[in-house]
C-alpha cells in the first residue's frame, strides 16, 4: 500500500486542521454554498452548517440556482452592513 493510499485511509490532525479552516474561511467570507442560508438546518448566510464538515445538500442545490459572481476585492473588503 502506498503513502498516498494511507493517507487517505488514515486522516492525519493536520489534514483535520486544513479541511475545518478551509470550511471556516468560505463561511466567514460568504463564499460559494456559504453566501445562502442553509434551509436544512436553518442557520444564516455566512454560518457553518451544524453537521461537521460538511454543507447541506440544499443548501449547495439553493446557491446553484442563483450563484453571486465574487471577485477579489470584495472578498478582501467584507461586506458593508
Amino acid at each position: 500500500m502506498s503513502s498516498t493510499t494511507l493517507s487517505v485511509l488514515i486522516p492525519s490532525p493536520a489534514a483535520d486542521a486544513a479541511h475545518d479552516a478551509a470550511h471556516a474561511t468560505a463561511a466567514r467570507f460568504r463564499h460559494g454554498a456559504y453566501s445562502v442560508p442553509c434551509p436544512e438546518c436553518r442557520v444564516p448566510a455566512g454560518i457553518l452548517c451544524l453537521a461537521r464538515r460538511s454543507v447541506h445538500a440544499a443548501r449547495r442545490a439553493l446557491y446553484r440556482q442563483s450563484p453571486k459572481a465574487t471577485g477579489l476585492v470584495p472578498l478582501l473588503v467584507g461586506r458593508v452592513r
